[in-house]
């Protein structure tokens, strides 16, 4: 690190569990956020603010001026443009080291599985359960920790699920994909604002921490968010050995480490 980093990360540098080291290897690491709306707005604005060296976005919508109620990495000057092209002016307004790579399309099984490959960490911010399921799939095929968030209406949800991990579930082992379950979105039942913030950065904290390798993520935990009562509870969760994505028989051969 240079003096100007040195300065701009001081109070991570503080940190004994950070450090000048832990520092670098954030500088170093590649984060792949999957959405750029209410949770990948705090995830890439926390993230890049952290110093992660290099942002992958991938989003095919555009600014609408629902969105500014809560997704606040874009402004009104935005409305209209690729969110992936807002979020990389946001990011680079407020920490143009960090490298920013955007994706304006949506995110299939094929595009997923080449840019989950080279990522280190990976953040789930979107809202398909279908692409959910794909991007889960490719990151036990990749063995690349994934770092899943959720919110609608007054609750959210936090989990991270590592397949470098023996003791770890999947996603699909927690929610399995033949289950039928209907998307919700914030436009017909609507998400208090700030819960979307409070979950993205909860995500980005276990980012920092995969990382960093600091701490003990979420893995094998899910945290449950009601922002009504103000209650955070954590409920265990378990892999499951008749996963059909990470099950003993499912689980592809991997090449390399």
């Amino acid at each position: 690190m240079d003096d100007s980093q040195l300065l701009r990360y001081s109070r991570h540098v503080l940190l004994d569990d950070i450090g000048i080291e832990g520092q670098q290897k954030l500088l170093a690491a590649h984060a792949l956020i999957l959405g750029a709306g209410g949770l990948g707005s705090p995830v890439a604005l926390y993230l890049a603010s952290a110093g992660v060296g290099r942002l992958t976005i991938v989003d095919d919508d555009t600014v609408d001026l629902t969105n500014l109620q809560r997704q606040i990495i874009h402004t009104e000057a935005s409305v209209g443009r690729p969110k992936v092209d807002s979020a990389r002016q946001a990011i680079a307004a407020r920490n143009p080291g960090v490298q920013v790579h955007t994706v304006a399309r949506r995110a299939d099984a094929a595009l997923l599985d080449e840019r989950v490959r080279d990522a280190d960490v990976v953040l789930d911010c979107g809202d398909n359960y279908a692409t959910r399921h794909a991007l889960n799939a490719a990151c036990v095929r990749h063995r690349k920790p994934l770092v899943s968030g959720a919110a609608i209406g007054f609750d959210g949800q936090v989990s991270v699920y590592d397949p470098r991990r023996t003791d770890s579930p999947c996603y699909a082992c927690v929610f399995p994909p033949n289950q039928q379950v209907e998307d919700v979105a914030c436009a017909t039942l609507g998400v208090l604002a700030p819960l979307v913030g409070l979950v993205g950065s909860i995500q980005a904290t276990e980012a920092i921490k995969l990382l960093c390798g600091i701490g003990e993520p979420l893995v094998g935990r899910l945290l449950m968010i009601d922002t009504r009562q103000g209650e955070f509870t954590t409920l265990r969760v378990s892999r499951q050995a008749d996963c059909p994505v990470c099950g003993a028989d499912a689980r592809p051969a991997h090449n390399g480490p």
